[in-house]
């Protein structure tokens, strides 16, 4: 038997010899690692022993934490969070038969869980996201002993999750990285006493959770300790919870009978975090009550063959790792059984809703399976672009108990012929662009709607015509109400996306276009206007990921090219910035008022770019050529290549004449400039820039630094006349 194991089945995590107990910290956190290699088992639970969780009333504390409304009593506080979430399904230099089936999905739905404001509630900026080949030990070492020891402070929680290969050598235990050499461990694999020592000593936090779904099929060394690297990490930190997938030399499952494809262990984790874990019904999801609940449903799931098992250690009891406002109900309630929702169809591509909240999508012929429900009524829809939903309709989920529910989509949507007419009389003036034609394209859209409420297309329109007019706060309701209507029409949530991020919300446009490309991973305008997202939260290696993503799908998508460029600056590789910013302006070099060419700009490449006072689509092209020639500006200064910074930067002008930012630089440039040559024309147009750069902005930093640079100059040339 190999190293990971023999493949026993199309799905399974093999967690033998003793690695799936080491454990994986998560700062508030939950760390799931998986090892795949043995089929789960095909009986359901027939019935289910309810948790035993006392009621909490106790008043959770945080100091100089942010407070969390809510409905009860109880004072809920959310420290300031941060997060690594890691899932490795594809593995450079293993066999086939070692590669995984579900951590990568594991990993997306964890970080969706974080980031839900009805879940983690975790800043999406703040929650790093590793999947397969960005999981190199590079970039695994990188987040862990680099970047969250210089983010983290004492009153925060931290999470870190994994998902994916762990194995035992030489006596200690390693995760396996994307690029993990089998003949090369210590250099290739991470090892856990490492991650201990970063969890312990470097990363800091109130709250520190590790959760593992990591095991290793075959192990090299079976005798390996496992409670002696498990008392290491718990030693390490008093605030440590650590919950894992299973007891030494167990198996670990999973199966795409989870919610359509997950590991047993970390479906239940998911599920926990989105509320499925208060079983006191405060809203709050504890440590205790995860753990609980997690070890219930998985043992149940596997017949016993299956035990999570968690350290409790000495952790803060009034750790929260979820909060979901929306499911607080009255206090000492007793602990409920879970049923499960196995959710049938007569068409493919149906996404299901539960509780208003997408639950995955089920095709003909293969159920749904939604494990861990809470007992009661649970409302349910079925959605399909181009049809009538069926529902939302109440549904009542009995404990220890399967309820299957048939979802028929049946009804196809006929559009009214006099509300397409005005539809199309819009679409005619949209795409003509300039304030006029917007507006009379907004009389036929909202002639449309009234004739068909229905009307979904002619929503996305309105909305979009409403931003093109700066009328962001109906652009967001109408959009909205497009999701609503169809909440599997990619291209109107893309927009309302869109629209968020003109409007400032990035974290909502986020989970919005999670949404979109998770469901439709090959739609390039929404992996562009993510890379735009993560880079104004200043995540700039997700947003470059999101823009190498948009460039593959669609290459000649130049907004990609430019953001691409934005991420790669921000991450000092100032050479491939530069090559990006150029082709962003070979690709966008057209006269917007060619017809042809402001259809593009007017399908949504531009919506989305935080207008504030332009007036034309044109004026938002103008304005990006501007900032990509000051992108290059500031990669030739930091490459110093003055002449060619100064050149950049005088044509950026061009765009932007009175640009702060440009004139601070033009300011640097020539000061430099200076003091290279010492020619005093060179301080003349320093001031010069410098002085335009307070006029543009008094209040700003940099007309501060300005103010600054223009004194010192008058004192230089005070001091040769």
């Amino acid at each position: 038997m190999g190293m990971f194991g023999r493949r026993l089945g199309v799905y399974g995590r093999t967690c033998s010899d003793g690695f799936h107990a080491l454990v994986v910290a998560v700062a508030f956190g939950v760390l799931g690692i998986t090892a795949h290699g043995q089929t789960a088992p095909a009986a359901d639970p027939a019935t289910q022993t309810p948790a035993q969780t006392a009621p909490s009333t106790a008043t959770r504390e945080s100091r100089d934490l942010k407070a969390v409304p809510q409905k009860s009593t109880v004072t809920v506080t959310i420290p300031r969070s941060y997060a690594l979430v890691v899932g490795i399904s594809a593995y450079k230099n293993l066999p086939a038969t070692a590669q995984l089936e579900f951590p990568n999905r594991d990993a997306e739905d964890i970080y969706a869980a974080l980031i839900s404001p009805e879940g983690g509630q975790f800043p999406p900026e703040n929650v790093h996201k590793l999947i397969n080949e960005r999981a190199t030990i590079a970039n695994i070492r990188h987040e862990l002993e680099v970047w969250l020891p210089s983010v983290t402070q004492d009153n925060d929680r931290v999470l870190i999750y994994f998902a994916g290969h762990g194995f035992v050598s030489g006596g200690k235990g390693w995760l396996a990285t994307y690029d993990v050499d089998l003949h090369n461990i210590t250099t290739t694999a991470y090892p856990m006493d490492g991650l201990g020592s970063s969890i312990g000593g470097k990363i800091k936090g109130k709250w520190k959770v590790l959760i593992t779904d990591a095991c290793h099929s075959g192990a090299i060394t079976p005798e390996a300790d496992r409670q002696q690297v498990t008392q290491t990490l718990l030693d390490l930190q008093k605030s440590l919870f650590s919950l894992t997938a299973s007891r030494d030399r167990e198996q670990s499952f999973e199966s795409d009978r989870w919610g359509g494809g997950h590991g047993i262990f970390t479906y239940y984790v998911i599920k926990g975090i989105e509320g499925e874990a208060d079983t006191n019904g405060d809203g709050v999801v504890d440590a205790d009550e995860l753990a609980e609940y997690v070890h219930t449903n998985v043992r149940l799931a596997t017949e016993g063959r299956q035990n999570p098992t968690s350290e409790r250690g000495s952790f803060d009891r009034n750790m929260v790792l979820a909060y979901n406002p929306s499911r607080v109900k009255g206090a000492n309630l007793p602990a409920p059984q879970f049923g499960n929702l196995i959710i049938e169809t007569n068409m493919d591509g149906v996404e299901v809703w539960v509780d208003g909240k997408s639950a995955g999508v089920v095709n003909k012929g293969a159920a749904l399976r939604l494990p861990g429900i809470s007992p009661g009524s649970h409302t349910i829809k079925g959605v399909h672009l181009g049809y009538e939903p069926d529902g939302p309709r109440e549904e009542q989920v009995y404990p220890g108990q399967d309820s299957t529910v048939s979802l028929r989509i049946l009804i196809a949507r006929r559009p009214n012929h006099a509300a397409t007419e005005e539809f199309d009389k819009g679409i005619e003036f949209y795409n003509k662009g300039y304030e006029a034609n917007y507006k009379k394209a907004i009389e036929h859209f909202d002639a449309a709607i009234a004739l068909d409420p229905k009307f979904s297309a002619a929503m996305v329109y309105l909305g979009r015509a409403q931003s093109a007019l700066y009328e962001n706060d109906k652009a967001v309701v109408s959009l909205k109400a497009a999701v609503d209507l169809d909440p599997d029409y990619q291209e109107a949530r893309s927009s309302y996306a869109a629209v968020l991020l003109d409007s400032g919300n990035l974290d909502e446009a986020v989970r919005q276009l999670d949404v979109v490309t998770r469901r439709e991973p090959t739609r390039g305008w929404a992996w562009y206007l993510l890379s735009q997202a993560y880079a104004r939260k200043d995540d700039f290696a997700d947003g470059k990921t999101s823009a190498e993503n948009a460039i593959r799908l669609t290459p000649k998508n130049a907004e990609a090219h430019f953001w691409l460029a934005e991420c790669m600056r921000m991450l000092k590789q100032p050479a491939d910035a530069e090559r990006e910013y150029n082709t962003y302006l070979a690709l966008s070099n057209f006269d917007t008022g060619m017809a042809g060419q402001l259809n593009y700009y007017l399908a949504g490449y531009l919506l989305g770019m935080g207008k504030k006072s332009r007036a034309t689509q044109g004026d938002i092209w103008k304005e990006l050529r501007g900032e990509a020639y000051f992108g290059l500006c500031n990669t030739s200064y930091a490459q110093k290549q003055f002449d060619q910074a100064i050149a950049n930067c005088q044509k950026a002008l061009t765009y932007l004449p009175n640009d702060l930012g440009v004139n601070y630089r033009l300011g640097v440039l020539y000061s430099e400039k200076f003091n290279q040559q010492n020619q005093l024309g060179l301080l003349a147009a320093a001031k010069l820039h410098f002085s335009a750069s307070i006029q543009s902005n008094p209040d700003a930093i940099e007309a501060d630094r300005a103010r600054k640079y223009v004194k010192n100059i008058d004192s230089v040339l005070a001091q040769v006349q």
